[in-house]
Protein backbone atom coordinates (compact mmCIF):
# COMPACT_ATOMS: atom_id res chain seq x y z
CA UNK A 1 0.00 0.00 0.00
CA UNK A 2 1.11 3.57 -0.66
CA UNK A 3 1.06 6.85 1.24
CA UNK A 4 1.27 10.59 0.60
CA UNK A 5 2.24 13.12 3.29
CA UNK A 6 1.25 16.77 2.95
CA UNK A 7 2.97 19.11 5.42
CA UNK A 8 2.03 22.69 6.24
CA UNK A 9 3.78 25.07 8.62
CA UNK A 10 7.11 25.08 10.38
CA UNK A 11 10.34 23.13 9.95
CA UNK A 12 9.48 21.12 13.04
CA UNK A 13 6.40 19.83 11.22
CA UNK A 14 8.52 18.86 8.22
CA UNK A 15 10.93 16.96 10.46
CA UNK A 16 8.06 15.12 12.13
CA UNK A 17 6.45 14.34 8.76
CA UNK A 18 9.69 12.78 7.54
CA UNK A 19 9.72 10.58 10.64
CA UNK A 20 6.08 9.59 10.04
CA UNK A 21 7.03 8.61 6.49
CA UNK A 22 9.95 6.53 7.74
CA UNK A 23 7.71 4.69 10.19
CA UNK A 24 5.08 4.05 7.53
CA UNK A 25 7.78 2.48 5.37
CA UNK A 26 8.94 0.35 8.29
CA UNK A 27 5.32 -0.86 8.56
CA UNK A 28 5.33 -1.92 4.90
CA UNK A 29 3.89 1.18 3.18
CA UNK A 30 5.60 2.78 0.19
CA UNK A 31 5.63 6.42 -0.96
CA UNK A 32 3.08 6.98 -3.72
CA UNK A 33 4.54 7.72 -7.14
CA UNK A 34 3.62 10.99 -8.83
CA UNK A 35 0.18 10.79 -10.37
CA UNK A 36 -0.71 7.54 -8.61
CA UNK A 37 -3.60 7.57 -6.12
CA UNK A 38 -2.27 6.83 -2.60
CA UNK A 39 -3.97 4.45 -0.19
CA UNK A 40 -3.18 6.70 2.79
CA UNK A 41 -2.93 10.50 2.98
CA UNK A 42 -1.44 12.18 6.06
CA UNK A 43 -1.94 15.94 6.42
CA UNK A 44 0.34 17.44 9.08
CA UNK A 45 -1.21 20.82 9.83
CA UNK A 46 -0.31 24.25 11.16
CA UNK A 47 -2.45 26.71 13.12
CA UNK A 48 -0.14 29.64 13.79
CA UNK A 49 -2.47 32.09 12.01
CA UNK A 50 -6.04 32.21 10.67
CA UNK A 51 -4.49 32.01 7.18
CA UNK A 52 -2.73 28.79 8.21
CA UNK A 53 -6.07 27.29 9.30
CA UNK A 54 -7.61 28.26 5.98
CA UNK A 55 -4.73 26.76 4.00
CA UNK A 56 -5.09 23.52 5.95
CA UNK A 57 -8.82 23.30 5.28
CA UNK A 58 -8.33 24.03 1.59
CA UNK A 59 -5.57 21.45 1.26
CA UNK A 60 -7.59 18.76 3.03
CA UNK A 61 -10.59 19.44 0.77
CA UNK A 62 -8.36 19.40 -2.30
CA UNK A 63 -6.81 16.05 -1.39
CA UNK A 64 -10.09 14.37 -0.46
CA UNK A 65 -11.61 15.43 -3.79
CA UNK A 66 -8.53 14.36 -5.72
CA UNK A 67 -8.21 10.96 -3.99
CA UNK A 68 -11.70 10.03 -2.75
CA UNK A 69 -10.75 6.42 -2.01
CA UNK A 70 -7.82 7.16 0.29
CA UNK A 71 -7.69 6.91 4.06
CA UNK A 72 -7.18 10.52 5.23
CA UNK A 73 -5.40 11.21 8.51
CA UNK A 74 -5.12 14.78 9.81
CA UNK A 75 -2.72 15.64 12.64
CA UNK A 76 -0.71 18.64 13.82
CA UNK A 77 -1.61 21.92 15.49
CA UNK A 78 -4.84 22.60 13.57
CA UNK A 79 -6.07 19.10 14.40
CA UNK A 80 -5.19 19.61 18.08
CA UNK A 81 -6.91 22.98 18.41
CA UNK A 82 -9.96 22.42 16.19
CA UNK A 83 -10.49 18.68 16.07
CA UNK A 84 -14.28 18.89 15.62
CA UNK A 85 -13.92 21.29 12.72
CA UNK A 86 -11.39 18.97 11.09
CA UNK A 87 -13.43 15.83 11.70
CA UNK A 88 -16.45 17.49 10.06
CA UNK A 89 -14.58 17.95 6.78
CA UNK A 90 -15.82 15.49 4.17
CA UNK A 91 -13.44 12.61 3.57
CA UNK A 92 -11.46 12.87 6.82
CA UNK A 93 -11.22 9.49 8.57
CA UNK A 94 -8.78 9.97 11.46
CA UNK A 95 -7.95 13.10 13.48
CA UNK A 96 -4.97 12.90 15.83
CA UNK A 97 -3.73 15.49 18.30
CA UNK A 98 -0.18 16.33 19.33
CA UNK A 99 0.05 13.53 21.90
CA UNK A 100 -1.09 10.94 19.33
CA UNK A 101 1.02 12.11 16.37
CA UNK A 102 3.94 9.82 17.24
CA UNK A 103 1.61 6.80 17.26
CA UNK A 104 0.03 7.61 13.87
CA UNK A 105 1.11 4.39 12.14
CA UNK A 106 -0.74 2.24 14.68
CA UNK A 107 -3.93 4.23 14.09
CA UNK A 108 -3.52 3.69 10.33
CA UNK A 109 -3.00 -0.07 10.55
CA UNK A 110 -5.90 -0.39 12.99
CA UNK A 111 -8.20 1.49 10.60
CA UNK A 112 -7.58 -1.07 7.86
CA UNK A 113 -8.76 -3.73 10.31
CA UNK A 114 -11.92 -2.09 11.68
CA UNK A 115 -12.64 0.84 9.28
CA UNK A 116 -13.79 2.97 12.22
CA UNK A 117 -13.34 6.72 11.99
CA UNK A 118 -11.37 8.08 14.95
CA UNK A 119 -10.85 11.39 16.69
CA UNK A 120 -8.15 11.18 19.38
CA UNK A 121 -7.02 14.51 20.85
CA UNK A 122 -5.67 14.80 24.38
CA UNK A 123 -6.37 17.93 26.45
CA UNK A 124 -3.48 20.30 27.03
CA UNK A 125 -2.60 19.01 30.50
CA UNK A 126 -2.15 15.49 29.11
CA UNK A 127 0.27 16.40 26.30
CA UNK A 128 3.48 15.08 27.84
CA UNK A 129 5.18 12.80 25.30
CA UNK A 130 8.34 13.82 23.52
CA UNK A 131 8.35 12.15 20.10
CA UNK A 132 11.89 12.07 18.65
CA UNK A 133 12.45 13.14 15.06
CA UNK A 134 15.58 13.45 12.95
CA UNK A 135 15.09 13.35 9.21
CA UNK A 136 16.08 15.17 6.05
CA UNK A 137 13.39 14.02 3.63
CA UNK A 138 14.55 15.27 0.24
CA UNK A 139 16.90 17.89 1.66
CA UNK A 140 20.65 17.80 2.23
CA UNK A 141 20.38 19.18 5.74
CA UNK A 142 18.91 17.10 8.55
CA UNK A 143 16.38 18.53 10.99
CA UNK A 144 16.89 17.22 14.52
CA UNK A 145 14.07 17.82 16.96
CA UNK A 146 15.49 18.48 20.42
CA UNK A 147 12.51 20.07 22.20
CA UNK A 148 8.73 20.45 21.93
CA UNK A 149 6.06 22.64 23.52
CA UNK A 150 6.31 26.05 25.18
CA UNK A 151 5.69 27.52 28.63
CA UNK A 152 5.73 31.20 27.61
CA UNK A 153 2.03 31.72 26.76
CA UNK A 154 2.45 35.00 24.87
CA UNK A 155 -0.86 36.79 24.46
CA UNK A 156 -1.10 36.33 20.67
CA UNK A 157 0.03 32.70 20.44
CA UNK A 158 -1.84 29.38 20.31
CA UNK A 159 1.24 27.14 20.10
CA UNK A 160 1.38 26.22 23.83
CA UNK A 161 -2.23 25.04 23.58
CA UNK A 162 -1.44 23.15 20.38
CA UNK A 163 1.82 21.49 21.42
CA UNK A 164 1.66 21.46 25.21
CA UNK A 165 4.25 22.26 27.85
CA UNK A 166 7.98 22.42 27.21
CA UNK A 167 9.67 19.02 27.12
CA UNK A 168 12.79 17.57 25.57
CA UNK A 169 14.67 14.48 24.64
CA UNK A 170 17.77 13.50 26.62
CA UNK A 171 21.25 14.58 25.56
CA UNK A 172 22.28 10.94 25.22
CA UNK A 173 19.39 10.13 22.87
CA UNK A 174 19.90 13.26 20.76
CA UNK A 175 23.63 12.65 20.42
CA UNK A 176 22.86 9.08 19.35
CA UNK A 177 20.60 10.43 16.60
CA UNK A 178 23.35 12.81 15.45
CA UNK A 179 25.75 9.87 15.24
CA UNK A 180 23.24 8.02 13.07
CA UNK A 181 23.15 11.03 10.74
CA UNK A 182 26.95 11.01 10.54
CA UNK A 183 26.97 7.28 9.81
CA UNK A 184 24.49 7.90 6.95
CA UNK A 185 26.82 10.52 5.44
CA UNK A 186 24.97 13.61 6.67
CA UNK A 187 27.07 16.74 7.03
CA UNK A 188 24.71 19.38 8.45
CA UNK A 189 22.08 19.27 11.20
CA UNK A 190 19.62 22.00 12.14
CA UNK A 191 18.41 21.86 15.75
CA UNK A 192 14.70 22.47 15.85
CA UNK A 193 11.84 22.68 18.35
CA UNK A 194 9.27 25.16 19.61
CA UNK A 195 11.39 26.91 22.25
CA UNK A 196 14.72 25.11 22.08
CA UNK A 197 16.55 27.37 24.53
CA UNK A 198 14.19 25.90 27.14
CA UNK A 199 15.76 22.48 26.50
CA UNK A 200 16.01 20.16 29.50
CA UNK A 201 13.15 21.39 31.69
CA UNK A 202 11.90 17.84 32.14
CA UNK A 203 15.31 16.15 32.17
CA UNK A 204 17.41 18.44 34.37
CA UNK A 205 19.86 19.04 31.52
CA UNK A 206 20.81 22.32 29.84
CA UNK A 207 20.94 23.59 26.27
CA UNK A 208 24.62 24.58 26.44
CA UNK A 209 25.49 21.02 27.54
CA UNK A 210 23.59 19.68 24.53
CA UNK A 211 25.55 21.97 22.20
CA UNK A 212 28.85 20.84 23.68
CA UNK A 213 27.93 17.18 23.36
CA UNK A 214 26.80 17.55 19.74
CA UNK A 215 29.95 19.46 18.82
CA UNK A 216 31.93 16.33 19.61
CA UNK A 217 30.09 14.07 17.16
CA UNK A 218 32.58 13.08 14.48
CA UNK A 219 31.43 13.39 10.86
CA UNK A 220 28.96 16.24 11.40
CA UNK A 221 30.58 19.33 9.93
CA UNK A 222 27.82 21.84 10.51
CA UNK A 223 25.11 22.59 13.06
CA UNK A 224 22.62 25.45 12.99
CA UNK A 225 20.27 26.57 15.76
CA UNK A 226 16.87 27.17 14.18
CA UNK A 227 15.49 29.78 16.61
CA UNK A 228 16.44 30.92 20.09
CA UNK A 229 14.53 33.31 22.37
CA UNK A 230 16.72 36.36 23.10
CA UNK A 231 16.31 36.00 26.87
CA UNK A 232 17.67 32.44 26.60
CA UNK A 233 20.66 33.39 24.43
CA UNK A 234 23.35 33.57 27.11
CA UNK A 235 26.89 34.88 26.79
CA UNK A 236 28.01 31.29 27.37
CA UNK A 237 26.08 30.09 24.29
CA UNK A 238 27.36 32.96 22.13
CA UNK A 239 30.97 32.36 23.14
CA UNK A 240 30.64 28.63 22.62
CA UNK A 241 29.26 29.03 19.09
CA UNK A 242 32.01 31.55 18.29
CA UNK A 243 34.69 29.02 19.27
CA UNK A 244 32.88 25.88 18.10
CA UNK A 245 34.25 23.40 15.63
CA UNK A 246 30.90 22.82 13.94
CA UNK A 247 28.25 25.33 15.08
CA UNK A 248 27.82 27.92 12.36
CA UNK A 249 27.91 31.71 12.93
CA UNK A 250 24.17 31.97 12.40
CA UNK A 251 21.38 32.88 14.84
CA UNK A 252 17.66 33.37 14.41
CA UNK A 253 16.10 35.47 17.18
CA UNK A 254 12.37 36.16 17.64
CA UNK A 255 11.92 39.87 18.35
CA UNK A 256 8.24 40.26 17.36
CA UNK A 257 8.31 44.01 18.10
CA UNK A 258 10.92 46.67 18.74
CA UNK A 259 8.46 48.64 20.87
CA UNK A 260 8.58 48.01 24.61
CA UNK A 261 4.91 48.95 24.93
CA UNK A 262 3.95 46.23 22.44
CA UNK A 263 6.34 43.68 23.99
CA UNK A 264 4.59 44.21 27.33
CA UNK A 265 1.19 43.70 25.71
CA UNK A 266 2.53 40.50 24.12
CA UNK A 267 3.90 39.34 27.51
CA UNK A 268 7.28 38.68 25.98
CA UNK A 269 10.15 37.86 28.36
CA UNK A 270 12.51 40.69 27.38
CA UNK A 271 12.55 44.32 26.28
CA UNK A 272 14.04 45.99 23.22
CA UNK A 273 17.24 46.90 25.07
CA UNK A 274 17.93 43.26 25.89
CA UNK A 275 17.36 42.27 22.27
CA UNK A 276 19.76 44.95 21.03
CA UNK A 277 22.33 43.83 23.59
CA UNK A 278 22.11 40.21 22.41
CA UNK A 279 22.53 41.20 18.75
CA UNK A 280 25.50 43.40 19.54
CA UNK A 281 27.04 40.69 21.73
CA UNK A 282 26.76 38.19 18.84
CA UNK A 283 28.31 40.72 16.48
CA UNK A 284 31.28 41.35 18.80
CA UNK A 285 31.95 37.63 19.18
CA UNK A 286 31.34 36.83 15.50
CA UNK A 287 31.58 39.89 13.23
CA UNK A 288 30.69 37.74 10.21
CA UNK A 289 27.61 36.04 11.71
CA UNK A 290 24.17 36.05 10.04
CA UNK A 291 21.29 37.09 12.30
CA UNK A 292 17.68 36.51 11.28
CA UNK A 293 14.79 38.07 13.19
CA UNK A 294 11.08 37.22 13.57
CA UNK A 295 8.92 40.36 13.40
CA UNK A 296 5.16 40.66 13.83
CA UNK A 297 3.35 43.69 12.46
CA UNK A 298 -0.15 44.98 13.06
CA UNK A 299 -0.78 43.22 16.36
CA UNK A 300 -3.34 44.62 18.73
CA UNK A 301 -1.91 47.63 20.53
CA UNK A 302 0.63 48.47 17.79
CA UNK A 303 -0.14 52.13 17.22
CA UNK A 304 1.55 53.94 14.28
CA UNK A 305 4.09 55.31 16.76
CA UNK A 306 4.86 51.80 18.06
CA UNK A 307 5.38 50.52 14.52
CA UNK A 308 7.78 53.36 13.71
CA UNK A 309 9.69 52.60 16.91
CA UNK A 310 9.98 48.95 15.90
CA UNK A 311 10.98 49.78 12.33
CA UNK A 312 13.64 52.27 13.42
CA UNK A 313 15.16 49.81 15.89
CA UNK A 314 15.52 47.14 13.19
CA UNK A 315 16.77 49.63 10.63
CA UNK A 316 19.59 50.60 13.00
CA UNK A 317 20.54 47.04 13.97
CA UNK A 318 23.10 44.97 12.07
CA UNK A 319 20.73 42.08 11.34
CA UNK A 320 20.45 40.31 7.99
CA UNK A 321 16.91 39.01 7.48
CA UNK A 322 13.43 39.76 8.82
CA UNK A 323 10.86 36.97 8.85
CA UNK A 324 7.74 39.12 8.78
CA UNK A 325 4.34 38.00 10.09
CA UNK A 326 1.18 40.11 9.82
CA UNK A 327 -0.74 39.60 13.08
CA UNK A 328 -3.69 37.23 12.91
CA UNK A 329 -6.53 37.06 15.44
CA UNK A 330 -6.55 33.68 17.21
CA UNK A 331 -9.63 32.54 19.15
CA UNK A 332 -9.01 32.00 22.86
CA UNK A 333 -5.88 34.15 23.06
CA UNK A 334 -5.43 36.93 25.62
CA UNK A 335 -4.56 39.41 22.84
CA UNK A 336 -8.27 39.67 21.96
CA UNK A 337 -8.78 41.76 25.12
CA UNK A 338 -6.38 44.47 23.89
CA UNK A 339 -8.59 47.32 22.61
CA UNK A 340 -6.47 48.92 19.84
CA UNK A 341 -7.08 47.06 16.55
CA UNK A 342 -4.93 47.67 13.46
CA UNK A 343 -6.78 47.87 10.14
CA UNK A 344 -5.92 45.19 7.57
CA UNK A 345 -4.64 47.75 5.05
CA UNK A 346 -2.24 49.09 7.69
CA UNK A 347 -1.01 45.57 8.50
CA UNK A 348 -0.33 45.00 4.81
CA UNK A 349 1.50 48.31 4.40
CA UNK A 350 3.62 47.69 7.51
CA UNK A 351 4.51 44.18 6.35
CA UNK A 352 5.62 45.53 2.96
CA UNK A 353 7.86 48.11 4.62
CA UNK A 354 9.48 45.49 6.82
CA UNK A 355 9.99 43.12 3.88
CA UNK A 356 11.65 45.89 1.86
CA UNK A 357 13.94 46.60 4.81
CA UNK A 358 14.77 42.89 5.04
CA UNK A 359 15.64 42.65 1.35
CA UNK A 360 17.94 45.66 1.60
CA UNK A 361 19.71 44.28 4.67
CA UNK A 362 20.18 40.84 3.13
CA UNK A 363 21.59 42.30 -0.09
CA UNK A 364 23.96 44.57 1.84
CA UNK A 365 25.25 41.64 3.91
CA UNK A 366 25.88 39.49 0.84
CA UNK A 367 27.70 42.39 -0.85
CA UNK A 368 30.12 42.58 2.08
CA UNK A 369 31.50 39.19 1.09
CA UNK A 370 31.65 39.58 -2.68
CA UNK A 371 35.08 38.44 -3.85
CA UNK A 372 35.83 36.55 -0.63
CA UNK A 373 36.09 32.81 -0.11
CA UNK A 374 33.55 31.01 2.10
CA UNK A 375 32.77 27.35 2.76
CA UNK A 376 29.52 26.16 1.11
CA UNK A 377 27.45 22.99 1.44
CA UNK A 378 25.43 22.53 -1.76
CA UNK A 379 21.91 21.09 -1.84
CA UNK A 380 20.82 18.31 -4.19
CA UNK A 381 19.43 20.11 -7.30
CA UNK A 382 17.23 17.11 -8.23
CA UNK A 383 18.23 17.30 -11.90
CA UNK A 384 18.09 21.09 -12.26
CA UNK A 385 20.85 22.81 -14.27
CA UNK A 386 21.83 24.98 -11.29
CA UNK A 387 22.53 24.07 -7.69
CA UNK A 388 22.49 26.19 -4.57
CA UNK A 389 23.81 26.02 -1.06
CA UNK A 390 24.72 28.17 1.92
CA UNK A 391 27.94 29.54 3.29
CA UNK A 392 28.78 29.06 6.94
CA UNK A 393 27.19 32.47 7.61
CA UNK A 394 24.08 31.65 5.59
CA UNK A 395 24.65 33.48 2.33
CA UNK A 396 22.83 31.64 -0.45
CA UNK A 397 25.14 30.70 -3.32
CA UNK A 398 24.07 29.45 -6.78
CA UNK A 399 26.27 27.88 -9.47
CA UNK A 400 25.97 25.42 -12.40
CA UNK A 401 25.25 21.92 -11.19
CA UNK A 402 28.31 19.79 -10.44
CA UNK A 403 27.40 16.43 -8.86
CA UNK A 404 30.93 16.06 -7.50
CA UNK A 405 30.28 18.95 -5.08
CA UNK A 406 27.21 17.39 -3.42
CA UNK A 407 27.48 16.35 0.23
CA UNK A 408 30.84 18.08 0.59
CA UNK A 409 31.69 21.40 2.22
CA UNK A 410 33.73 23.20 -0.45
CA UNK A 411 35.40 26.61 -0.50
CA UNK A 412 33.90 28.94 -3.10
CA UNK A 413 34.80 32.45 -4.23
CA UNK A 414 31.62 34.50 -3.95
Amino acid sequence: MTYLIETLGCKLNYSESATIGKRLQEAGFMPASDGVAPDVIVVNTCSVTAMADRKCRNQIRHLTRLYPGALVVVTGCYAQLKSREVAALEGVDIVLGSEQKGDLVNYVTRWFSDRHNTVEVSPLREIRTFAPSCERGERTRYWLKVQDGCDYFCTYCTIPRARGRSRSGSIADIVAQAREVAAAGGKEIVLTGVNIGDFGKNTGEHFIDLLMALDGVEGIERYRISSLEPDLLSDEIIDFVAASRAFMPHFHLPLQSGSDAVLRLMRRHYDAALFVDRVERCRRAMPHCFIGVDVMVGCRGETPECFVESYNLLDALDVQHLHVFPYSERPGTAALSIPYVVAQRDKTERAHRMIELSEAKEAEFAARYSGTERPVLFEDPHGAPTMSGYTDNYIRVTRPTDPSLLDHVVTITL
